[in-house]
C-alpha cells in the first residue's frame, strides 16, 4: 500500500491555549468505587500518576489531532500530575505530545537541540504549531511518499521508499542515466541505488531530487535559470550530481520555474535561483548564478511549508499561528499573482482575498498563467488568465483576485494541479475533475473503447465497416482535444476503480502536456502527449499521444 492515508488528509487548525501541569487535590468525596487516576494499593485501580508514560502512549498513538489532544486534556485535567518527560519538565500533556509526534516526522529526527528551539520560534513558540508546520509540509507536497512528476517531455516517478525511476526526452540527460537517449519505459536510476529520495522537481530539460538528509541532486541542463526554449546550458550533467551551494542548507522542496528556480529548507526559508534583479525577486543576480539567494521581505520570519512556481511567478503557502495564508512574488500578467491587478511584485505579498473569502488555504498550486488553492474545508478557489476556460467558471475571463469554483460546492477536493492553461481537482473520494485547454488529450475526457466500437461497427455495417470507423474516430478525436470551461468529471478514470490521490500535469508553455494519476495502492495511470516516451507506455505506430489513461509498469507502492 502507499504510504499516504487512506482518509482525506485534512489538518485541524485551533489555537489551544497552553495550561500549566499543577497537582490538582483529591477531594475526599471522590469516588473511590470507580477506577480512577489516583490509585493505591486497592486491586483495580489505575495509577496514573505513578506512570504517567502511559498517558503519553494514549496521546501520540491514537492519531489525535490537536482538538482531540485539547478536549482530552480538559477531560483529564483532575488526573494532572507534574510529570518527568525529557526535555521539558514544564510541558502540558498536548505540548508534550505535538512534541513526540514532532520526533517521528524524517525532517525533525536528525535536528540538533538548538535548531528544534529554533524551529519552534519560528513557528510560533509551540510544539502544536511546529507539529502543524510538518504535517501541513507532508500533506501538500507528499513527502516521503509515493509521487509522479510530468514534466516538459520527461517524467519522474518516485516510490514510497525512495526510489527514482525516469523516463522520456533526454536532450540534456535530464533522465540522470549517464547518456542523453530518449527512455521510452520507467528505468530505475541506479546511481541513486541506496540514497532515499523523498520529493523530485521537472523542468524543460532538468531534473532536482531532494533526499530524506537534504541533500539536492541535480542534472541535465546546469542552470537554474535558463528560460525553457533555450536548447540547453553551457554544459549538460547526465548523472545526479550533489548542487555544492546548497550544502548548507536542509532542503525539503523544490520548485522549477521560467528563468528561475526556488528551494525551500527545512525551517521554512525560500531560496531563489537566477532571475533576481530587483524588479523580479528582491535581490541582484544573473541568469547564470549557481548561488541561493534567501527570498527577501515579509516572509524572512514566516515559516513556509509548500512553494509553487508558474511561468515566472512563485507562490508560497505560509504557516502562522494564525492560520495559513498565500503569498505571491513575480510577473502578475493576466493577474496570476492575485492581488486584484496585473503589476509584478518585487517581494513577496499576501493575498489578502483568502481572509474575505474565510478560507484556510491547505494547498496550492501555481499554473503556467493561473493558479489554485484548496481550503481545508474542501473549497476551491483559482485566480490569473482565464483562458480555454481554466479557471473553471464557465468563461475565458480573467480573475484578479482568488474565486471560489462555485460548481464544485458539492465536492470536498483534497488536490489541486495546475499545467498550461489547464486544472485538475482531486476530491475526498478519489474522483478526478479536469477543465481547461483539451490539447494532446491531456484532460481525459471523452475516450472511447476502440475495441468495443471495432466490434460494433462490424456487425451494423459490414462493408462500410472501415469508412464509419474513420468518421467515427475523426469526429471522437476531436471531441478529445475540446476546451473544457468548467470542472467535469474524468470518467476515464473513475472506471479504473481505483481511488485517486495525486495528479500531475506538464506545466509548460512550449511543450504538449501529459498527465499522470497516482492511485492509493501505488499504482500510476498516463494520459496525453507521448511523443517523447514520456507516458511510459508503449504507443501504437504514428501515434503521439493516448487520450484514455493507461497503467504504466511500475509499481509505487
Amino acid at each position: 500500500m502507499d504510504a499516504s492515508t487512506s482518509g482525506s488528509p485534512s489538518i485541524q487548525y485551533h489555537n489551544i491555549p497552553d495550561q500549566p501541569i499543577i497537582p490538582v487535590p483529591i477531594s475526599p468525596s471522590f469516588n473511590r468505587q470507580t477506577r480512577h487516576c489516583f490509585g493505591d494499593a486497592t486491586p483495580g485501580e489505575f495509577p496514573l500518576s505513578a506512570n504517567p508514560s502511559i498517558v503519553l502512549h494514549v496521546l501520540t498513538g491514537c492519531n489525535l489531532d490537536p482538538q482531540d489532544l485539547a478536549k482530552l486534556e480538559a477531560t483529564c485535567s483532575f488526573f494532572r500530575q507534574p510529570a518527568h518527560f525529557a526535555p521539558d519538565h514544564e510541558l502540558c500533556l498536548s505540548e508534550l505530545a505535538a512534541l513526540d509526534m514532532c520526533q517521528k516526522r524524517a525532517i525533525f529526527k536528525p535536528m540538533t537541540l538548538e535548531e528544534r528551539q529554533e524551529l519552534k520560534l519560528r513557528c510560533g513558540g509551540s510544539w502544536k504549531l511546529v507539529l502543524r508546520f510538518l504535517l501541513a509540509g507532508e500533506t501538500c507536497t507528499r513527502r516521503e511518499k509515493s509521487q509522479a512528476i510530468a514534466g516538459p517531455g520527461h517524467s519522474i516517478a518516485v516510490t514510497s521508499k525512495g526510489s527514482v525511476y525516469s523516463f522520456g526526452s533526454n536532450s540534456s540527460g535530464q533522465l540522470g542515466h549517464g547518456t542523453t537517449e530518449e527512455v521510452l519505459q520507467p528505468r530505475i536510476i541506479r546511481s541513486l541505488v541506496g540514497i532515499r529520495i523523498i520529493h523530485a522537481a521537472a523542468g524543460a530539460g532538468r531534473t532536482m531530487l531532494i533526499s530524506d538528509s537534504g541533500q539536492v541532486y541535480a542534472f541535465g541542463k546546469d542552470s537554474f535559470g535558463e528560460a525553457e526554449y533555450v536548447v540547453q546550458g553551457s554544459q549538460q550533467v547526465n548523472t545526479p550530481q550533489i548542487v555544492e551551494s546548497l550544502k548548507d542548507i536542509f532542503v525539503v522542496q523544490a520548485a522549477i520555474g521560467n528563468f528561475f528556480t526556488a528551494v525551500l529548507s527545512r525551517e521554512g526559508r525560500v531560496y531563489t535561483f537566477s532571475w533576481g534583479n530587483e524588479n523580479k525577486l528582491g535581490h541582484h543576480t544573473e541568469p547564470t548564478d549557481l548561488e541561493p539567494r534567501p527570498l527577501l521581505g515579509p516572509l524572512e520570519n514566516i515559516p513556509v511549508v509548500q512553494i509553487a512556481a508558474g511561468y515566472c511567478y512563485l507562490l508560497a503557502l505560509a504557516c502562522q499561528p494564525s492560520g495559513m495564508s498565500v503569498y505571491s512574488v513575480g510577473c502578475g500578467l493576466g493577474g496570476k499573482l492575485g492581488h486584484g491587478n496585473k503589476n509584478d511584485e518585487k517581494q513577496p505579498r499576501l493575498i489578502e482575498q483568502f481572509q474575505t473569502l474565510n478560507l484556510q488555504p491547505m494547498v496550492v498550486s501555481a499554473g503556467a498563467w493561473h493558479a489554485a488553492v484548496v481550503g481545508t474545508d474542501g473549497r476551491v478557489c483559482t485566480w490569473g488568465w482565464g483562458r480555454y476556460g481554466c479557471l473553471g467558471h464557465g468563461n475565458e475571463e480573467c480573475d484578479l483576485v482568488p474565486k471560489v469554483v462555485e460548481s464544485l460546492s458539492n465536492v470536498k477536493a483534497i488536490h489541486v494541479a495546475t499545467g498550461d492553461y489547464t486544472t485538475f481537482v482531486v476530491s475526498d473520494c478519489g474522483d478526478v475533475y479536469s477543465f481547461g485547454c483539451g490539447e494532446s488529450s491531456s484532460l481525459g475526457h471523452n475516450t472511447v473503447d476502440v475495441d468495443a466500437q471495432n466490434l460494433y461497427y462490424l456487425e451494423q455495417y459490414g462493408d462500410e465497416f472501415d469508412e464509419r470507423l474513420i468518421l467515427y474516430l475523426n469526429l471522437t478525436q476531436g471531441n478529445q482535444h475540446a476546451n473544457i470551461m468548467s470542472p467535469t468529471l474524468v470518467t476515464s478514470l473513475k472506471q479504473i476503480n481505483e481511488r485517486v490521490v495525486q495528479i500531475s500535469l506538464t506545466n509548460s508553455i512550449y511543450w504538449n502536456a501529459h498527465t499522470f494519476a497516482l492511485t492509493e495502492t501505488g499504482k500510476l495511470y498516463a494520459f496525453g502527449a507521448g511523443d517523447k516516451g514520456q507516458l511510459g507506455v508503449e504507443l501504437a505506430a504514428n501515434q503521439t499521444e493516448r487520450p484514455a489513461p493507461e497503467r504504466v509498469e511500475l509499481d509505487l507502492s
